[in-house]
C-alpha cells in the first residue's frame, strides 16, 4: 500500500491552485497510477480527502470533487464493487446542486455511468436519483461552455444508457430539456442538444407520450434553429460542421410523428424563403420526414406540399433545355439546379409513399393540363418563351418523376398522357414488318411538335429507367399497361425519331437530340418488359449507324449516334442482354470495318473516334475491335516500311493517328479490363516479325512523329503484358537486335570486358532500320516487369553503354530503367553490383576517325564513364553525351534508394566544381592535362539534375514497373542542398554560381512542397536567384512555374512568415518583373497571386514597394489574358488598401 504521507503530499498539490497545471497534472497521474496498480484502495482515497471533499473553503471543496471525479474518469475498466459504486453516485448526485463544485461533480457522475458491464455499473434507482438531481438543481444555460457541455453530455448519457430511470421521471425531464437547450448557441452544444431531444422523444410512444402542450413547447424550441446559420469565424477552433448540425437537427425533427402538426408548416413556410440554402434544407427535412411520420399523418398535407414543389420546379431559374448536347444524351433534368432536384427527390418518396393521393393531384392539376391543352403551341423550339419552356420542362420532370417511382405510377401517367402525345405527334400504331428505311428520308406521317416529342421522351427515358433499375424485375406482372402500350407504338416511334434527325435544314438542335435520345430510350428497354422484335432493334442500331457513317458532317448529330451507340452497348453488356448483343455485335464488325473501308469518305480521326468508343462500350466489343485496329497498324506499317520500295509513300498522319488512338484510348481501357494479356501480346510479336521480315525502311519512317508514336504505343503494350509475356516479348526482340550489323558482341570476349573495351565514334550512324530495332527494343525493356529475364544482360549493358555514348537517349533510358529493376541478389542473372561493375568500369577506346574529333589522348588510351564525363576524350559532344547518360542511370538508382546514386552525385558535382578536368592515368603515355569544363557542358550537369528528379513519362515510371521507394525525393533534397550551397557560398565564378543555382533550382522545385518549407529561410535568396536566372528565356518555363509555386506556399505558410519579412524588398523586386514574364500565362498569374499575399506584410516592410508594385500591376490589368486580368484586380485593389499590420 502507498505510504500515506505521499497521498496526501499528491492530494495537496492538485487541490492548491498556485500550483501550475503540469504540477497539478503530474499529482493526479501519480494517483491513478496507485490505484491502477492496487496500491491504493478507492476507499482509502475517499477516506483521506473527507475534509477536502465537505470543506466550507469552496475553492479546495472544487478542486477536491474535481480530483476525485478525475481519478474515477481514469479507472472506466477497473472493476468497483457495487456499494462502492452506489456511495460515489450518490455523492455526486447529490452535489450537483453544489454550483461552486458542479464540474467536479458533473465529471464524478459522468465517469461512473459510461461505466460497462463487467466492472461494476450504475444501477437504476441510483441513475434515477442522479436524474432528479438534474432536473431540480441544474440551470444549464447559466453555465459556462465547458460546464454546459458536460451537462449535455450528462443528459445524453442518462438517455442512452438508462432510459427507464428518465421514464420514471416523466414530463419533468421534457421541461428540463426545453430549459437547457433554449437559445444554446455553441455548435458542440448544440450538436449533442438535439441529439437528445431526438432521444428523449423516441423514448415516449405516442400513448404515453408528453402532452400536446410539452410537444409543442419542445419543438418551438427546436424550430428557432431552423435552418441552421453557422456564423462562427473559419478562425475558431470548431470542429463541428454546419452540415453535421443541420442532419443532427434534421433527426430531431424526425424522431416522433408527434411533431409533424408544428414540423410540416414550418417547412413549407420556409420553402418560399429567399435563401438558397433555407429551401434546400426545407425540401431535405420534409423528404426525410415523409418518411418517418408515415402516409396517414402527410395526406392532410398533400395539397400545400404538392403546390409548394410544383411552384419550385416550375419557377427554377436554370434553363435546361436550351442547352441540348451529346454531353446530356445520358439523362434529361435539373442537373445544376439543386433546389428542382431536392423538390423532386421529395416528390418521388411521397408518389413511393402515396400515389393514388399525389397522382390524382397531377392528374388535375390546371398548370399542367393548361400544357398538354396548349400543346399544339409548342411546335418550334425556337419560338417557345422562356417561361414555357420552363413549365413544359418542369411537366416533364413532375412527370418523369411519377413514372420513375412505382409501377402503378408509371401505368397511371401513361394512361393519362401518353395517348394525348402520341396524337399530338400524329403517331400510329405500326407493325415492325411494315415498310422502314433506316437512312430516313421516307415520307413522314408524324408532325414535328418539340413539346410533344420533349415530353414523349422525357417519359419514356423514366419508364425506362424504373425497368431497369428495379430489383424486382422478374415479380412484376408481364403486361403491365405501360408495356402494352409501349409495344403497340414502339415501331412508330423509332420510325419518327428518325425522321427528326434526317430532316435536314428543317430540324432544330433540340429535335436532333430528341430523336436520338428516343432511339437509345427504345434499344436499352429490357427484354422482360418490352418484347422488341429483333428486326425493330436492328432498324435502331442501323439508324444509329448510317447517321455515323453517312452523316458525318454534322458534328451534333454524329456525335449524339455515337454516343447513343456507345450507350446501347454498353447497357447490353451490363445487363447480359444475350438475344440483343447478336445485333450489337453486327454494329460493332461494321463500325470495325471502316478502317479498311476506302469508299467511306468520313474523316480518319472519325472512323477511329467511332471504332475506339463503341469498342470500350464492353468488353466483348473489344475483342472485336482490337484486332481490326491491329491490322489497320500493321497496313499502316508495312505501307511505310516498304513505301520507297513500292514507290509509295504511305499514310503517315493516319498511321500516326492510329496509334496515338490506340495507345491514349484503347491501351488504357484494356488495363483496367481481363482477359487481353494474350492480345497484346501477339500484337507486340507481330511488330518485331513485321520489322524482322523487312530489311530497308522507306525515308519516311524517318519522320519523328511515326518514329515517336511507335516508340509510345510499343512501351505502352509491353507494359499492359504479363510478366510471362514479357519474357517471351524481351527474347523476340533481343533476336532481332542481335541480328542487326549494328550489335557487333563477341561471346568470347565476356570475360574480357576490361580488355575489350568499346569502340567509341562521337556520332551516331545507323540506318533507318537499324535506328527503329534500337529504339523499339529500347522501349521494351524500359517496360518490362523487374522479374523478366533478359537473354544476355552483359551484351544488352554493352549495347546500350555504346548507343548512349553515340547519343542516342532511349539507351540512356533504358540503362536506368535496368539499373531500377535489377535485383540485388542472384537468380541466375547479373545482379545490380556486377552491372554497375560493367557500367563504370568497362574501358572504352575511342579512335580518330574522319569526323574530325580533336584527340587528346593517342589511339590505344582507354578511359571509363566517369573519366568521359569529366571530358578526358577531348570531345564536348562525347562529354555531354556520357553526362545525359549518367543522369539516367543516376535517376534510376536514386528511385529506389540504392546508395550508388551518391558516386554519380559526386561525378556530377566535380564536373560543376571549378575543378572540371582530371588527370588522365599516369600510364597513357602522355602529358597529364587538365581541361575546364566548357559552359555549355556545365548547363548539361545541371540539367542531370533535372532528368533525376522530374517524374518522366517516357520510362521509370509506375507504369513502366519501376522501383520507386517512398520518399525518395525528400531524401535526396535533404542530401544534396547542403552540398550545393556550400559550392555556391565559395564559388568566385558569376556563371558557375548560376549553374549551381539552376541545379539546386530543379532539385527544389521537384519536392514536394512540405520537405522545402522547412529550410525556407535557407533556401529563399537560392529560390529568387534561380527565378530571375529562368525568366531571360523561354527553355525553362516549367521549371520557373514550379517555382514560383514553392516561393507561393513559402508565402502562405505560417512559419515561414520570418523570412518573407526579411526578404520583402527582394521578393516585390521579383514578382513585379515576373508579373510581365511573356512566355507563360500561369507564370504572370500566380505572381500576382503571390503580390497578394504580400499585401498582407507588415505596412513598414511593404509601403516603400507600393509604387512599384501598382505600376507593374496596372501594366499587367491590359494583359491578353483575362485570368491574368482578374488576378491584377484583386492585386491593385489590395495594395492600394492594403491593411496596416504591424
Amino acid at each position: 500500500m502507498a505510504e500515506l504521507s505521499e497521498l496526501t503530499r499528491h492530494i495537496e498539490s492538485y487541490v492548491d491552485t498556485s500550483r501550475s497545471p503540469s504540477e497539478q497534472v503530474a499529482s493526479l497521474r501519480a494517483i491513478t497510477s496507485l490505484l491502477k496498480k492496487n496500491l491504493l484502495p478507492i476507499e482509502i482515497l475517499v477516506r483521506e480527502m473527507g475534509l477536502y471533499l465537505t470543506s466550507t473553503d469552496s475553492v479546495i471543496r472544487c478542486r477536491g470533487i474535481l480530483l476525485l471525479a478525475e481519478s474515477l474518469d481514469c479507472l472506466s475498466s477497473k472493476p468497483l464493487d457495487t456499494s462502492t459504486i452506489h456511495s460515489l453516485i450518490i455523492f455526486f448526485a447529490d452535489r450537483l446542486a453544489d454550483w461552486k463544485a458542479l464540474r467536479g461533480a458533473l465529471v464524478g457522475c459522468l465517469a461512473l455511468m459510461r461505466r460497462k458491464d463487467g466492472v461494476g455499473i450504475v444501477t437504476i434507482s441510483d441513475a434515477l436519483a442522479v436524474t432528479k438531481s438534474y432536473v431540480h438543481n441544474l440551470h444549464v444555460q447559466s453555465l459556462a461552455q465547458h460546464d454546459r457541455m458536460l451537462c449535455f453530455e450528462l443528459l445524453e448519457c442518462l438517455l442512452e444508457n438508462y432510459p427507464d430511470a428518465i421514464v420514471s421521471v416523466g414530463n419533468e425531464i421534457f421541461y428540463a430539456i426545453c430549459e437547457a437547450v433554449d437559445y444554446e448557441k455553441d455548435p458542440q452544444c448544440l450538436l449533442v442538444a438535439f441529439h437528445i431531444v431526438e432521444l428523449a422523444m423516441r423514448l415516449f410512444p405516442d400513448l404515453y407520450g408528453p402532452s400536446d402542450g410539452i410537444v409543442g413547447e419542445i419543438f418551438d424550441t427546436l424550430g428557432r434553429y431552423f435552418p441552421i446559420h453557422f456564423t462562427h469565424p473559419k478562425g475558431e477552433d470548431v470542429d463541428v460542421t454546419r452540415d453535421e448540425l443541420s442532419r443532427a437537427l434534421m433527426f430531431a425533427f424526425t424522431s416522433t410523428p408527434l411533431f409533424e402538426p408544428f414540423a410540416i408548416p414550418l417547412l413549407l413556410e420556409k420553402l418560399s424563403s429567399s435563401l438558397p440554402l433555407a429551401k434546400i434544407d426545407a425540401l431535405k427535412y420534409l423528404s426525410h420526414c415523409t418518411l418517418k411520420y408515415g402516409a396517414d399523418r402527410m395526406e392532410k398535407h398533400a395539397v400545400a406540399i404538392w403546390s409548394s414543389l410544383r411552384n419550385i420546379v416550375f419557377s427554377s431559374s436554370q434553363e435546361p433545355v436550351l442547352s441540348f448536347d451529346c454531353e446530356s444524351v445520358d439523362g434529361i433534368g435539373f442537373s445544376d439546379d439543386d433546389i428542382a432536384k431536392e423538390a423532386l427527390t421529395v416528390l418521388e418518396k411521397l408518389f413511393m409513399q402515396n400515389s393514388v393521393l399525389f397522382l390524382n393531384l397531377i392528374v388535375n392539376d390546371e398548370d399542367i393540363n393548361l400544357i398538354f391543352d396548349n400543346i399544339n403551341s409548342y411546335m418550334n423550339f425556337s419560338n417557345i418563351s422562356l417561361q414555357s419552356k420552363r413549365k413544359i420542362h418542369g411537366v416533364g420532370c413532375i412527370l418523369a418523376t411519377a413514372a420513375r417511382s412505382t409501377v402503378f405510377s408509371c401505368n397511371r401517367i401513361f394512361e393519362s398522357f401518353f395517348p394525348c402525345l402520341m396524337n399530338t405527334l400524329g403517331i400510329s400504331i405500326l407493325k415492325p414488318s411494315d415498310n422502314m428505311s433506316p437512312s430516313g428520308k421516307h415520307a413522314v406521317s408524324g408532325t414535328l411538335n418539340f413539346g410533344a416529342l420533349y415530353l414523349s421522351v422525357i417519359v419514356l427515358e423514366a419508364c425506362r429507367d424504373l425497368t431497369v433499375g428495379s430489383a424486382q424485375v422478374a415479380s412484376f406482372p408481364t403486361h403491365e399497361t405501360f408495356c402494352c402500350m409501349l409495344e403497340r407504338f414502339s415501331a412508330s416511334l423509332a420510325r419518327d425519331f428518325i425522321s427528326y434527325v434526317g430532316r435536314g435544314n428543317e430540324t432544330s438542335m433540340a429535335d436532333v437530340f430528341l430523336g436520338v435520345k428516343g432511339l437509345q430510350i427504345l434499344a436499352t428497354f429490357p427484354g422482360s418488359f418490352l418484347s422488341m422484335p429483333e428486326s425493330l432493334l436492328e432498324y435502331i442500331l442501323t439508324a444509329l449507324v448510317s447517321i455515323i457513317t453517312e452523316n458525318f458532317q454534322g458534328t451534333l448529330s454524329w456525335n449524339l449516334a455515337l454516343k447513343a451507340l456507345v450507350n446501347v452497348g454498353s447497357y447490353i453488356e451490363k445487363y447480359h442482354e444475350s438475344k440483343k448483343e447478336i445485333s450489337y455485335m453486327v454494329v460493332v464488325e461494321k463500325i470495325g470495318s471502316l478502317l479498311t473501308a476506302a469508299k467511306c469518305m468520313m474523316p480518319y480521326s472519325r472512323k477511329l473516334e467511332a471504332v475506339s468508343e463503341v469498342g470500350m462500350s464492353g468488353r466483348n466489343y473489344m475483342l472485336k475491335v482490337v484486332p481490326r485496329l491491329e491490322e489497320a497498324i500493321f497496313t499502316n506499317l508495312s505501307d511505310l516500311y516498304f513505301g520507297q520500295v513500292n514507290g509509295y509513300m504511305g499514310p503517315a498522319e493516319n498511321t500516326v493517328r492510329l496509334l496515338e488512338c490506340y495507345t491514349n484510348k484503347v491501351l488504357p481501357w484494356i488495363n483496367n479490363s481481363e482477359g487481353f494479356d494474350e492480345v497484346l501480346h501477339l500484337f507486340v510479336i507481330n511488330i518485331w516479325n513485321q520489322i524482322e521480315c523487312c530489311k530497308h525502311f522507306s525515308t519516311r519512317t524517318e519522320e519523328k512523329d511515326i518514329f515517336e508514336a511507335t516508340m509510345k504505343t510499343m512501351k505502352f503494350a509491353v507494359s499492359n503484358c504479363s510478366e510471362t509475356s514479357h519474357n517471351a516479348i524481351v527474347q523476340k526482340a533481343y533476336a532481332v537486335v542481335s541480328s542487326c550489323h549494328f550489335f557487333s558482341w563477341n561471346e568470347s570476349a565476356v570475360n574480357h570486358v576490361e580488355m575489350r573495351g568499346l569502340d567509341i565514334s562521337h556520332e551516331l550512324k545507323l540506318s533507318i532500320r537499324d535506328r527503329w530495332v534500337l529504339s523499339l527494343f529500347a522501349s521494351v525493356i524500359m517496360a518490362i516487369h523487374p522479374q523478366t529475364r533478359l537473354p544476355d544482360v552483359r551484351a544488352t549493358l554493352w549495347l546500350f553503354m555504346e548507343m548512349l555514348l553515340k547519343g542516342h537517349v532511349p539507351s540512356a533510358q533504358a540503362l536506368g530503367s535496368l539499373v531500377n529493376k535489377f535485383g540485388s541478389k542472384a537468380n541466375g542473372q547479373s545482379t545490380l553490383d556486377e552491372a554497375m561493375d560493367i557500367i563504370f568500369n568497362t574501358s572504352i577506346s575511342h579512335a580518330d576517325s574522319a569526323y574530325g574529333i580533336s584527340m587528346g589522348i593517342g589511339d590505344k588510351s582507354t578511359m571509363n564513364l566517369a573519366d568521359l564525363c569529366f571530358g578526358a576524350s577531348n570531345s564536348r559532344l562525347l562529354q555531354i553525351n556520357a553526362i545525359v547518360g549518367l543522369a539516367w542511370i543516376g535517376k534510376g538508382l536514386l528511385m529506389r534508394g540504392h546508395e550508388k546514386v551518391k558516386d554519380i552525385v559526386m561525378i556530377l558535382l566535380e564536373c560543376l566544381s571549378s575543378k572540371g578536368g582530371r588527370h588522365l592515368r599516369q600510364d597513357s603515355g602522355q602529358e597529364n592535362c587538365e581541361q575546364d569544363v566548357s559552359s555549355s557542358v556545365m548547363t548539361y550537369v545541371a540539367d542531370a539534375f533535372h532528368i533525376m528528379m522530374s517524374d518522366s513519362e517516357v520510362c521509370l515510371s509506375r507504369r513502366y514497373h519501376a522501383n520507386i521507394r517512398p520518399l525518395y525525393k525528400q531524401r535526396f533534397f535533404s542530401t544534396m542542398m547542403p552540398m550545393l550551397q556550400a559550392l555556391i557560398i565559395k564559388s568566385d565564378s558569376l556563371f558557375q554560381r548560376s549553374v549551381l543555382c539552376r541545379a539546386l533550382a530543379y532539385i527544389m522545385s521537384e519536392t514536394p512542397l512540405v520537405a522545402v518549407l522547412g529550410e525556407a529561410k535557407k533556401l529563399t535568396p537560392v529560390l529568387l536567384d534561380a527565378l530571375l536566372m529562368f525568366s531571360k528565356d523561354n527553355l525553362d518555363k516549367d521549371t520557373m512555374y514550379s517555382l514560383l509555386l514553392l516561393l507561393s506556399g513559402i508565402l502562405t505558410d505560417k512559419s515561414s512568415q520570418e523570412v518573407v519579412i526579411e526578404n520583402a524588398h527582394i521578393i516585390i523586386n521579383c514578382l513585379t518583373r515576373m508579373v510581365s514574364y511573356p512566355h507563360m500565362m500561369l507564370v504572370r498569374e500566380t505572381a500576382l497571386q503571390c503580390l497578394v499575399a504580400m499585401s498582407m506584410l507588415p505596412h513598414s516592410r511593404i509601403y516603400p514597394l507600393r509604387t512599384q508594385v501598382l505600376q507593374a500591376v496596372s501594366r499587367a490589368l491590359d494583359d491578353p489574358k483575362r485570368s491574368v486580368r482578374l488576378q491584377a484586380v484583386r492585386c491593385r485593389q489590395a495594395w492600394s488598401s492594403s491593411p496596416v499590420t504591424t
